[in-house]
């Protein structure tokens, strides 16, 4: 698998952090509301997805203020070095409240996981993001959360990630007995041994520890599991 060498403009975090937001529109087809904004800060523009916890609508196996996962999220993709998830903020200050923002990656649509995996390009970065899945214990990968732009793969949508128990639903089981790259492993042995401070920070005490246990699993981890319940896959599955 060939390294990962996706420099990051500096520019869009600061944007994302001190820019005043715009909201021009709402995404369809989400759970919870989820909007497009313009985040402007001088002479420098990001649109972005805005999630607010206001939006969020309540689950059982939950907590409220799942956009503080997608930070998370973002902020395991950096500690791994692996770069896959788009530039992601919290603030306070948003026009509908507390809420996470993350750069719009503005990506070709008619492409998702089950039409990347079929080219066969990219499978390296889609085992990648499979395994990602296991370290943040992903509830909901589905097919258009795998997006194509900038040539490369970025993965979106981590809400519902992070539980402190076995909560993997996925699409991404095409890979099952598939060897787990060793520069994968390094990382999550790496992180496993001294875990990321400021994304624990997000977590509670139970969730905290599991998330190291699962680095530590994958690790030790010689293959890509196979599913081992019925609500494996998520619903719908695009």
């Amino acid at each position: 698998m060939p390294p990962v060498e996706r420099p990051r403009p500096a520019p869009h975090l600061e944007v994302l952090t001190d820019g005043e937001v715009e909201i021009v529109g709402r995404l369809p087809w989400s759970s919870n509301h989820t909007f497009v904004a313009r985040v402007a800060l001088g002479d420098q523009e990001v649109m972005a997805v805005y999630k607010p916890g206001r939006g969020e609508r309540p689950l059982w196996d939950f907590p409220p203020n799942l956009y503080r996962r997608e930070r998370a999220a973002y902020l395991l993709s950096e500690a791994l070095g692996w770069a896959i998830v788009p530039e992601t903020v919290l603030r306070d200050d948003l026009p509908l409240g507390d809420g996470s923002l993350q750069r719009f990656v503005d990506a070709d649509f008619d492409q998702h996981y089950f039409t990347l995996l079929e080219d066969g390009v990219r499978t390296d970065e889609l085992l990648r993001v499979g395994v990602f899945d296991i370290l943040c214990n992903n509830a909901d990968r589905k097919s258009g959360h795998c997006l194509l732009a900038e040539e490369r793969i970025w993965a979106i949508d981590h809400g519902l990630t992070f539980h402190e128990h076995p909560k993997l639903r996925t699409v991404i089981w095409d890979f099952a007995g598939t060897r787990v790259p060793d520069e994968l492993r390094a990382d999550a042995a790496r992180l496993a041994a001294s875990p990321p401070l400021d994304l624990l920070a997000l977590l509670d005490d139970d969730e905290a520890e599991a998330f190291v246990h699962r680095c530590a699993l994958v690790a030790r981890l010689d293959c890509m599991p196979h599913p081992t319940h019925d609500r494996a896959y998520p619903w719908p599955l695009v």
